[in-house]
C-alpha cells in the first residue's frame, strides 16, 4: 500500500501539462476569427486613408487593427496555437502594414522608397521561409521581429495622427527607422535559416553514417 505523503510529494514535483482548447490542426478558432477580421478590415483602412488622410477616426481605426494583433496572439497562446494561425497571423500583419503604407504613398504623405524597401524584405522573407519550410526547416519567430511589427504600426500611426500632419521630416524619420529594423530582422531570419538548414543536414548525415560506423567498428 502506498504512502499518501509520498504520493502527494510526487504529484507536487510532476509539472502539470497546460490544457489547451484547440489542437494544432484546428482552423475555426477565436484567434483565427480575429485574424480574418483584420484582413477584411484592411480595405476599410486603405479607403479611410485615401479619403481623409491624417484624421482621428482613421488613427483610432488603425490603432484598433494594430491592437487586435496582440489580442489574437494572446488568445492563441491561451487556447492553443495552430498551424493555420501560424500562417494567417503573419499574413494579416503584412497585409495590414503594406496596405496602409501603399495608401500613405498614394496619398503623398510619405516617400515611396522606404515603403519599397519594407515591401521587398517582407515578400522576400515570406518566399524564403516557404522554400526552407519545404525542406523541413522551420524558422522560429524572434522577439526582434515582433518589435519590428510594432515599430511599423507606430510609424503608420504617426502618419495618421493629425498633430503630426505636415511634419514630413518626423514622418520620414519614423518610416526609415521602421524600414531599417525591417531589413535587420530579415537578415537575422536569413542567417537563422541557413544555420538551421546546416544543422539539419549535419544531423541527417550523422544519422546515415552512424549505423555503418558502428558496424565497421564491431567487425
Amino acid at each position: 500500500m502506498s504512502d499518501g505523503t509520498v504520493d502527494q510529494a510526487t504529484s507536487a514535483t510532476v509539472p502539470r501539462e497546460r490544457t489547451t482548447t484547440f489542437g494544432p490542426s484546428a482552423v475555426l478558432t477565436p484567434a483565427n476569427g480575429i485574424t480574418v477580421l483584420r484582413l477584411l478590415a484592411t480595405p476599410v483602412l486603405i479607403a479611410l486613408i485615401m479619403l481623409w488622410g491624417a484624421s482621428w477616426f482613421t488613427f483610432v481605426f488603425g490603432g484598433l487593427l494594430a491592437l487586435s494583433d496582440g489580442i489574437d496572439g494572446w488568445l492563441a497562446r491561451k487556447q492553443g496555437t495552430t498551424r493555420s494561425g501560424a500562417f494567417l497571423d503573419p499574413l494579416a500583419d503584412k497585409v495590414v502594414v503594406l496596405g496602409a503604407l501603399f495608401a500613405l504613398v498614394a496619398k503623398g504623405i510619405i516617400w515611396w522608397l522606404p515603403v519599397a524597401v519594407i515591401t521587398v524584405r517582407e515578400v522576400a522573407m515570406s518566399v524564403y521561409r516557404s522554400v526552407v519550410g519545404r525542406r523541413g526547416v522551420s524558422i522560429p519567430a524572434r522577439n526582434s521581429a515582433k518589435f519590428k511589427t510594432l515599430l511599423q504600426d507606430l510609424a503608420i500611426g504617426m502618419c495618421l495622427a493629425p498633430p503630426l500632419a505636415g511634419h514630413t521630416t518626423v514622418l520620414a524619420a519614423g518610416i526609415w527607422v521602421a524600414a531599417a529594423l525591417t531589413v535587420f530582422t530579415g537578415g537575422q531570419y536569413f542567417f537563422d535559416g541557413r544555420r538551421m538548414a546546416r544543422d539539419r543536414a549535419l544531423a541527417s548525415r550523422s544519422a546515415d553514417t552512424g549505423p555503418a560506423a558502428d558496424a565497421s567498428s564491431g567487425a
